[in-house]
């Protein structure tokens, strides 16, 4: 398992590159996914590969603050007793 500040170092990663998709997505939906120069027709984005690749991000980002909530991601032991009867 990470360690917690191999997982802070990714939970911020994920959430920067979320909000760069967010404000993708925004852009998309606001009509900069194509336009046309002359008789060339560009198209900057794919909303379906934003929105997959958005979800997927939600998706990291939740499981990166579960691991900072449950300790870390580390499994810890507080004691064993060996017993033999």
């Amino acid at each position: 398992m990470a360690s917690r500040t191999v997982i802070r170092k990714r939970l911020a990663r994920n959430t920067e590159r979320l909000e760069l998709y967010y404000e993708a997505e925004r852009a998309i939906l606001d009509g900069a996914q194509s336009y046309t120069i002359g008789t060339r027709n560009l198209t900057r984005a794919n909303l379906a590969e934003i929105t997959e690749m958005i979800e997927t991000l939600e998706t990291k980002v939740a499981e990166d603050e579960a691991a900072l909530e449950s300790g870390g991601g580390r499994r810890r032991s507080v004691g064993v007793y060996l017993r033999d009867w």
